[in-house]
């Protein structure tokens, strides 16, 4: 789905402290962002401080509502976002029509974007070099769980479609995975591939993340 990230901006007008920052030059990088713990909660702060930011839509799900006037139909969809280069959100969105349910959770995927921390955690490989994730982590999301497993350089990325997607937008290039529980639902799969990535980040402190 394209968007005119541009023309957005031109027209944006923050609400927010951390928007009025931006806007007046006083904030210039994601990375500042989350060093001070800033909220996002507009997503223009992500396309302003992350230009080359992509999407890929993961699920649509068309879902119903029973209400006094009958079933009420709506879409579901699940966006993922990325750099390719260490950013990754992934957000959700209703609405009665796909495209517009597909904005919906482009939004609320920028809100939900984190930085994830990567490395060469394989043993077999040991290159330094920042191809896959540092260390074996899990992610969980109702009956679903994964792990990623740090793997060495040229191996690729040894997971189902879902996973290879988020994996890549997040800039992880090898690795394998291994998924339990009720993979077939989509967003609790997409989900746990997420969590995971964010746990890359947690044990970083703040002063490792400036060196």
């Amino acid at each position: 789905m394209a968007v005119d990230k541009a023309g957005s901006l031109e027209q944006w007008v923050p609400k927010t402290r951390l928007g009025k920052l931006i806007q007046e030059g006083k904030v210039t990088s994601i990375e500042e962002v989350f060093v001070e713990g800033l909220p996002i909660r507009e997503p223009q702060i992500v396309d302003a401080l992350i230009p080359d930011l992509q999407e890929e839509v993961i699920n649509i799900n068309l879902v119903q509502k029973q209400t006094d006037a009958g079933e009420k139909s709506r879409f579901k969809a699940i966006v993922a976002v990325g750099n390719r280069d260490g950013y990754i959100g992934l957000g959700a969105g209703k609405a009665s029509q796909v495209r517009t349910a597909i904005e919906k959770a482009a939004a609320n995927a920028r809100l939900n974007i984190v930085p994830i921390r990567r490395g060469c955690g394989s043993w077999e490989c040991g290159c330094g070099k920042a191809h896959s994730v540092p260390f074996q982590v899990e992610g969980k999301c109702g009956g679903v769980k994964i792990v990623v497993v740090p793997g060495p350089r040229g191996l690729g990325l040894v997971a189902s479609e879902v996973a290879k997607v988020i994996l890549s937008l997040a800039g992880i290039h090898d690795c394998w995975t291994r998924s339990y529980g009720s993979t077939r639902t989509v967003p609790s799969f997409a989900y746990a591939v997420f969590d995971a990535l964010k746990k890359t980040y947690s044990l970083i402190t703040p002063v490792d993340w400036v060196r």
